[in-house]
């Protein structure tokens, strides 16, 4: 069995070469079409522009990367930190949904009290008063009617602080 693989294998590769050879016509054909094609002109690489350095003049406007007196005075708690959520008191039921999404059904007076019915986005109507907070900017409500609700809200100024705003939940038409 040796000896035949000593003459088979030396025949299966000459073939093998062989074949590998042979008519080679088509890409010589092929090689000389591309090189007989006229070239074409290549842009030259643009030339990059010099770069100018910007001298910054701040005249009378203040630096700005330092702190503004007034971030500073918040920052080391100054009168601008006073203003803070409460975080550790419960949370109310209308506190999770934005104030835009709450509606202003109606209004009851019970006791000599003022309630205004407000629908949540779940269709639960709740009763709130003054007092009461609705809505995710830790809104306090001040004061209710028959056409709105007014509450104040604490939002972040931007500063590290807060600030509060003024917004009212107005009765569905």
């Amino acid at each position: 069995m040796s000896r035949h693989h000593r003459w088979v294998l030396p025949l299966l590769a000459s073939l093998l070469l062989s074949a590998c050879s042979s008519n080679r016509g088509d890409l010589e054909a092929w090689v000389t079409e591309v090189k007989a094609r006229k070239t074409t002109q290549i842009d030259p690489i643009p030339q990059m522009k010099q770069y100018e350095a910007y001298a910054y003049v701040s005249d009378a406007r203040r630096d700005p990367f330092v702190n503004s007196p007034e971030t500073q005075q918040r920052a080391d708690g100054g009168e601008g930190s006073a203003l803070r959520p409460d975080l550790n008191r419960n949370k109310e039921p209308l506190e999770g949904f934005p104030i835009d999404a709450l509606r202003l059904v109606g209004m009851v007076v019970f006791g000599g009290k003022t309630y205004a019915m407000v629908k949540a986005p779940d269709s639960v109507i709740h009763r709130v008063s003054n007092g009461d907070h609705l809505g995710q900017n830790y809104g306090r409500i001040n004061k209710v009617t028959e056409a709105e609700v007014s509450l104040t809200e604490i939002i972040p100024d931007g500063f590290g602080g807060f600030t509060e705003r003024a917004a009212s939940l107005a009765a569905a038409e």
